[in-house]
């Protein structure tokens, strides 16, 4: 924990910022859930530090010590339900640790995991965001007294998007084995499904099905290609 940590820790949550003297780790390999979710700690007073994979958040968690863990459950190096166990079992633990995906069937596991609750994708409510941390942590974080809960959607820059549709397509180029091709579709999944694209969602879980009947035809792959390209050529991805 560096000295500006210390100085926020020592700030008291409000209504209107009820994260206030929290430092958030995000760990998480979309740019555009990212992006949500640092718009969504600006807002509610929260710091906010990235890992995009594993390793790297091993690194940070080495240094300093956040209030909040925020872990994504299919990363680039391994399962995050891994991380979450680890750290429900550190002394001393996080005082908040949260689990993050698109697919809401992972949820039981992870809770059983360690996790104190799950954060569903798409990531566009301030609210929930506000009530799902807040509802991790002890009563002693939050702020006291009654609080309005915003009813305000959060809309990420396109540019991160675009990021990330540039990642896949780099990605898709260098590999299309078994491994990478399951990582492709769950990372491709969990970033429509925050940028509301219906069509590359959709393609993302006909990847995810043909993998598991082991029914990837020669097309199933360019043509997913040509979908993500699609979005980069566009003066807006969504």
């Amino acid at each position: 924990m560096d000295d500006t940590d210390s100085l926020t820790l020592t700030k008291t949550p409000t209504a209107q910022r009820p994260l206030l003297g929290l430092t958030i780790l995000v760990v998480e390999d979309s740019r555009y859930a990212c992006e949500a979710m640092r718009l969504m700690c600006l807002r509610s007073g929260a710091r906010i530090r990235r890992a995009d994979c594993l390793r790297s958040a091993r690194r940070h968690l080495s240094v300093y010590r956040p209030s909040v863990v925020i872990v994504d459950l299919g990363l680039p190096d391994g399962s995050g339900l891994d991380l979450i166990a680890e750290l429900s079992s550190a002394i001393p633990r996080v005082s908040g640790l949260l689990a993050l995906s698109g697919n809401t069937a992972l949820h039981q596991a992870a809770i059983n995991a360690g996790a104190d609750g799950f954060l569903g994708k798409p990531l566009d409510s301030l609210g929930a965001f506000q009530q799902a941390v807040l509802g991790a942590l002890p009563d002693s974080f939050g702020p006291t007294g009654p609080r309005e809960v915003p009813q305000v959607t959060i809309a990420p820059d396109p540019m991160a998007y675009r990021d990330d549709m540039t990642r896949v397509a780099d990605l898709l180029e260098e590999r299309r084995d078994g491994s990478m091709l399951d990582y492709v579709a769950q990372f491709l999944d969990g970033v429509a499904r925050c940028a509301d694209d219906t069509a590359l969602a959709e393609a993302a879980s006909d990847l995810a099905a043909a993998r598991a009947r082991g029914r990837v035809t020669p097309e199933t792959v360019p043509a997913l290609i040509e979908m993500v390209k699609a979005r980069l050529t566009r003066s807006f991805a969504i």
